[in-house]
């Protein structure tokens, strides 16, 4: 029996789910939660998978979702309206094992649940596809600059920092930090970072 905890800040969602996976013969519903924190209680001896929203009041799902990982808790599959490339990215690098859309089929999710509890990444077809054509999409040119900003980011500085290191202002970072998520088709600096990375430009 595969033991979920599903978390989601609509009571009506997590109803509905609930009565999904409850249906199929070797998937039991035991926990429940409406933000990351309340997943962060849960164990890998209570809980074999969590199906986890990501924008949320409270602690989101991605934060959750590293959060577990680093504390090697139960595996995380990601069910969400959002299908962005940048919370896409977010979430594989955070850890989730799996990333589904919440219009997939009901068998879907079930199969997506199993292949969680068993270690398998698994992505609905729509997410697959928008990484595929994320990573085949080729690459404006990033200046000297702006690869030297990438770099600073990837060790975590901020924007003050960043301004510190490189003698110009926190206007100047902005506006470099937006021609570098123009240029790798992201909307934020982890998924920047992470879109670097692949590319091997830094």
């Amino acid at each position: 029996m595969i033991r979920v905890m599903l978390i989601d800040d609509h009571p009506v969602v997590r109803a509905g789910l609930r009565a999904i996976l409850n249906g199929f013969e070797d998937v039991d519903v035991v926990a429940e939660g409406a933000d990351g924190a309340d997943a962060l209680e849960a164990t890998r001896a209570e809980v074999d998978v969590i199906v986890c929203d990501i924008q949320m009041p409270g602690m989101d799902g991605i934060t959750a979702t590293r959060r577990l990982r680093a504390a090697d808790g139960p595996p995380v599959l990601v069910l969400t309206t959002y299908d962005t490339q940048a919370d896409i990215v977010a979430a594989v690098e955070a850890g989730a094992l799996g990333y589904l859309l919440k219009d997939a089929p009901e068998q879907a999710l079930h199969d997506a649940v199993v292949a969680t509890a068993a270690g398998r990444r698994t992505l609905s077809p729509e997410v697959a596809a928008s990484l595929a054509e994320r990573v085949s999409r080729p690459a404006e040119a990033l200046s000297p600059r702006e690869i030297e900003i990438l770099r600073a980011l990837a060790t975590g500085a901020g924007n003050r920092e960043l301004a510190k290191r490189l003698f110009i202002s926190e206007a100047t970072v902005k506006t470099h930090l937006v021609h570098i998520y123009q240029k790798l088709g992201v909307e934020n600096r982890t998924a920047a970072i992470t879109a670097a990375r692949e590319r091997r430009l830094i």
